[in-house]
């Protein structure tokens, strides 16, 4: 951010320029002063006071122009050093090199100092945006490249003619659920593309939250009845203006999420409440929780938490990035709170229109 000066600097500004301006009128006036005196003294000459005032002023404004210039010469090579050395930084940054960091406090550039502090800030800026693309094509990279691998692996056993054909089926099975998961990560980064557009329009409607909830619950009965899982769900009839299909990937990704983290026998809890104008949706599960540290960076793109997460099942990482995207979207907001061993529990916030 870009640091404003206070008015005490520049009330201090001020008085210094000004300072610096009587400093040199008062030593060209009284050098131009004592120099007709001695003129006048030596020689013997005796004017009228009036001609004596006349050209002892325009001896002090003389000096003053040719103080002024030997002072501007002084200077004017820093300011020019200056300049340069900004330009280069701003040359440097266009071919890609960020670490820059210009000296805003030293000699001379007081008077660029917002300029200094503004390219030091977009170069830090450019410098964190480089990090996380660099960060996001590697995450790209050994996303794709796991199923790549074992596709790759499967498809040359299959070429063994002593493969009984339940072992050809099994490798089959295998790599057409790799190529699944190479379809989800594309299919996943593509909405993930798609809604940082800034042309992303919201294709809004009003109809019922809770009966989409309901249907969702619904829809996957067959995974939380296989995981036995005992369900609870407190639905207030409510109205909402938003993109349904955009919030029905929110409530499936948190609703799935919530029934591949919970154990066997667990249990899942839905709440939809209306709180003004905004209505409340949380999700809260038994599952194994989510630490603390993983708590702060859940939302970021690949990032996929501890190893005893990952080893519960697969993902891409995306998942709860589209989520956070799409309510940021609807200008809601939402939060995780959770324990490891204890469960979890989102929370969604939406204004009602």
């Amino acid at each position: 951010m870009n640091r404003k000066m206070s008015k005490w600097e520049v009330s201090l500004r001020v008085v210094g320029a000004t300072s610096m301006v009587f400093l040199l009128s008062g030593s060209a006036f009284s050098l131009a002063y004592w120099l007709t005196k001695w003129f006048y003294t030596r020689h013997e000459v005796r004017f009228p006071e009036y001609i004596v005032q006349l050209v002892n002023w325009g001896l002090g404004i003389l000096f003053i122009i040719v103080l002024f210039a030997i002072v501007n010469l002084v200077i004017r090579p820093k300011q020019r050093e200056v300049w340069v050395e900004m330009i280069d930084a701003l040359k440097r940054m266009a071919k890609g090199d960020f670490n820059v960091a210009l000296d805003r406090d030293k000699k001379f550039h007081g008077q660029f100092g917002d300029v200094i502090q503004s390219i030091n800030d977009m170069a830090h800026d450019l410098k964190q945006v480089e990090l996380l693309r660099q960060e996001f094509i590697s995450n790209v990279s050994h996303e794709i490249q796991s199923p790549l691998t074992s596709i790759r692996g499967f498809a040359s056993t299959l070429q063994r003619e002593d493969l009984s054909p339940e072992e050809q089926r099994h490798y089959l099975s295998i790599i057409e659920q790799e190529t699944t998961r190479l379809s989800k990560i594309s299919d996943n980064l593509l909405k993930l593309t798609t809604l940082e557009s800034e042309q992303q329009q919201l294709d809004t409607k009003r109809y019922r939250l809770d009966a989409q909830l309901e249907n969702i619950v619904l829809a996957s009965e067959p995974q939380w009845l296989d995981k036995a899982l005992e369900l609870e769900l407190e639905l207030e009839e409510v109205e909402i203006s938003a993109s349904e299909e955009m919030l029905s990937q929110v409530w499936v990704n948190l609703f799935h999420n919530a029934i591949k983290f919970t154990p066997a026998k667990g249990s899942i809890k839905i709440v939809l409440e209306r709180l003004g104008n905004e209505v409340k949706v949380k999700i809260t599960d038994t599952g194994i929780g989510i630490s603390s540290e993983d708590q702060l960076r859940i939302f970021e793109r690949f990032y996929k938490g501890d190893k005893q997460r990952t080893r519960t099942a697969d993902g891409s990482g995306l998942g709860l990035s589209i989520v956070h995207k799409i309510v940021e979207l609807h200008h809601g907001n939402i939060r995780v709170d959770s324990r490891l061993n204890e469960g979890s529990s989102f929370e969604v916030t939406l204004p009602l229109t």
